[in-house]
């Protein structure tokens, strides 16, 4: 074997101080259609609910600036309550549980009341 040869196959070995080759990055697995639609949708719907939620908080933003003008308390249990029957019997209609939707409900007035606390101490 001429010195050549000899050098390129001593170059081409692995050498202790010498990190071996890196292996070809695996290829990403083909996305399932099915699935990347149907996130599509929820992520959509997902977007929705974040503006519907927003500007629910802007109108609820000035209720509580209203009642803070005119000394009305930040909660209104009687109207609470009656929301509750109200999305319960939605929840129900549209086939979603109204345990959830009641805990959704109640997290989301409970924030608004907090808001309306703000708004009173200002």
């Amino acid at each position: 074997m001429a010195s050549a040869e000899l050098l390129l196959v001593w170059l081409s070995m692995p050498h202790p101080m010498q990190a071996p080759p890196a292996a070809p990055p695996a290829a990403a697995p083909e996305p399932d259609p099915v699935l990347a639609a149907f996130r599509k949708s929820i992520d959509n719907i997902d977007a929705a609910l974040i503006h519907i939620l927003a500007e629910r908080f802007r109108i609820t933003q000035a209720v509580g600036e209203y009642k803070a003008k005119v000394t009305l308390p930040p909660a209104d249990p009687d109207r609470e309550a009656r929301q509750i029957v109200r999305l319960r019997k939605l929840s129900e209609d549209a086939d979603l549980d109204p345990e959830f939707s009641e805990k959704f409900l109640r997290f989301i007035i409970e924030e608004v009341i907090r808001h309306h606390e703000k708004a009173q101490q200002r």
